[in-house]
């Protein structure tokens, strides 16, 4: 696994995308945006490999190149297959899960909680974060 602290959030919706980065982002993790799954692996194919994401946040409907079809060419490279997925959808079931070999599945409406403590499981937040200070 790449050793960063962002994390690729993939959505064609501006105002999700632009929200999951500054929740990401507010939470101690680096996060960049790809609007389909196209834009995705052109960026993820163009970091070097120090700078290749700890995680991606999927979306599964997108024009251009929808989520299961990033899943699948993303598999198909053994240098960006590593890379952990967790699928963020407002899909009620996702038949193609075990097939798509994602690591987590968060529906939408999204609760923050459980975005952030499957973002967690893979990457560790920036030690430059500022510490609470003691109540």
């Amino acid at each position: 696994m790449p050793d960063t602290h962002s994390v690729l959030v993939v959505d064609d919706d501006v105002d999700i995308r632009a929200a999951l980065i500054d929740v990401l982002e507010d939470h101690g993790f680096e996060a960049v945006g790809a609007i389909n799954g196209k834009d995705a692996l052109d960026k993820l194919r163009a970091a070097p490999e120090e700078e290749k994401p700890c995680l991606i946040v999927l979306d599964l409907m997108m024009p251009v190149m929808d989520g299961a079809t990033f899943r699948d060419e993303q598999l198909k490279s053994p240098d960006l297959a590593s890379i952990p997925v967790v699928v963020v959808t407002a899909y009620r079931d996702i038949a193609d899960q075990a097939r798509m070999k994602i690591t987590d599945f968060l529906r939408k409406p999204l609760n923050i909680d459980d975005l952030i403590a499957a973002v967690k499981r893979y990457c560790d937040p920036l030690a430059t974060m500022p510490s609470p200070s003691p109540a």
